[in-house]
């Protein structure tokens, strides 16, 4: 056991699963739901996948034939996530699951050589796209899932330098080590990593003294003495008297007076705060620019942003933002009267909650999103024309297609439609003409 656990190679994943997968997993829990469920999975995932590196590190590297053999439980952890991801579609936390569930495949860089860390490189950013989401879904909400996303990139940054450090070249086996599935099977599944202790059954509630109370006097007691006076019981009833009387007195003929609202000193309005004020800001962390809070910018430029990079601007106002060369993605979050301009996108623009805003491509964009906007330009490319426009919640939307003479055909996209019932399905259609 001792000697399964002293290697340098285990011990530095020990610190990787004691350092940034704790503190990943710790903020999991504290989100809860199918966050907290899904983080047990690819805990015992990373516990797996310890296991396995003990088993390397005293076999020596199986045949081909049966590396297959080898590599499944690894694999059956690894889909285990996915499956999970797949099963909660309907999920608040959807976009959290599905950057987990885009990046686990990394896991299987023990199968990659010769170079299995930009392979774990790679399988980190392809949950850019999700964690994006995430980010613009919770920036101003709730800070936790920020931190969250920002652990989830520290796990996969700190596993990258792993590989990068101990295997280089592919997984390191001990080359005069035992038989590979022999080991495996015998390598205890949590050595050196305890999992979590199973939830105790909670203490009953303490025992409440119960002590009789006497009947609460309602008053019935009273009403009973009253009534058995007898004829007695008039004798301490009023006399009416002429200024009792409607037809005697005339004031009481007035009838009720209406009802007049006493006037409050008027309160003083609270201020309103400008959503465009904030400090401004427009800097690189890890793979995402930020672009916030830019009042009357008209000439911004990113001209160092890479693919694997995605650009975040978010309430800027009068500014416009130019992207040099080819970004993961592109969103516009909040910004009233702002541009951006781009050349290519591997993924997709979004233009969320934003007021009269201008996108144009250069070159390729898959995909746009547009959501909870009123007023927004999209103007494409010639290599852009088969692009995938989606639309929620939005006013005032015209994509721009190029003609041959260099202008621009403004095709309005429809907001009103009509659905009619067809037996137990619904059908939906545009109920205006756009041209």
């Amino acid at each position: 056991m001792e000697e399964e656990c002293t290697v340098p190679y285990v011990l530095a994943y020990d610190d990787l699963l004691s350092g940034p997968f704790k503190t990943f997993y710790e903020c999991s829990q504290q989100i809860g739901g199918d966050v907290a469920a899904m983080a047990k999975l690819v805990q015992e995932a990373f516990i797996n996948q310890r296991a396995f590196l003990v088993m390397a590190s005293k076999s020596q590297r199986p045949l081909d034939s049966e590396l297959p053999q080898v590599l499944e439980p690894t694999g059956k952890k690894i889909q285990e996530v996915i499956a999970f991801r797949e099963s909660k579609r309907q999920s608040p936390l959807f976009n959290h699951l599905s950057a987990v569930s885009e990046s686990i495949p990394g896991l299987s860089w023990v199968a990659v050589a010769p170079a299995p860390a930009p392979y774990v490189k790679e399988m980190g950013d392809s949950a850019v796209f999700y964690t994006n989401r995430v980010l613009k879904d919770y920036r101003e909400k709730n800070k936790i899932h920020v931190e969250w996303v920002q652990h989830w990139n520290g796990v996969f940054r700190e596993l990258q330098e792993y590989v990068k450090k101990y295997h280089t070249t592919g997984l390191s086996w001990n080359t005069r080590g035992g038989n590979a599935m022999k080991n495996l099977n015998d390598a205890p599944p949590n050595c050196g990593v305890p999992p979590p202790p199973p939830p105790g059954i909670p203490p009953p509630p303490p025992m409440m003294k119960l002590e009789s109370k006497a009947p609460a006097d309602d008053g019935r007691s009273a009403l009973f003495a009253s009534i058995n006076q007898g004829t007695d019981i008039t004798t301490s009833l009023k006399k009416v008297t002429d200024d009792m009387k409607t037809h005697k007195n005339p004031n009481l003929r007035e009838g009720p007076r209406p009802f007049v609202k006493q006037s409050s000193p008027a309160g003083r309005a609270a201020p309103v705060r400008d959503p465009f004020s904030g400090t401004p800001r427009m800097a690189q962390e890890g793979k995402k620019w930020f672009v916030e809070y830019q009042k009357d910018k008209p000439n911004l430029v990113i001209s160092e942003a890479k693919m694997d990079q995605s650009i975040y601007i978010y309430r800027c106002q009068n500014t416009v933002v130019q992207i040099k060369g080819k970004v993961n993605s592109v969103i516009l979050d909040s910004c009233k009267k702002s541009s951006v301009v781009f050349d290519n996108l591997v993924s997709s623009a979004e233009v969320v909650n934003c007021q009269s805003c201008h996108v144009q491509v250069m070159g390729i964009m898959p995909i746009i999103s547009i959501e909870k906007t009123d007023g927004c330009q999209v103007y494409l490319s010639k290599e852009s024309l088969k692009a995938e426009i989606i639309t929620a919640k939005s006013t005032e939307m015209n994509i721009l297609v190029p003609k041959d003479d260099g202008e621009f055909a403004e095709l309005p996209i429809p907001e009103q439609f009509k659905t009619v019932i067809n037996g137990l399905s619904l059908v939906t259609t545009c109920s205006e003409q756009s041209s």
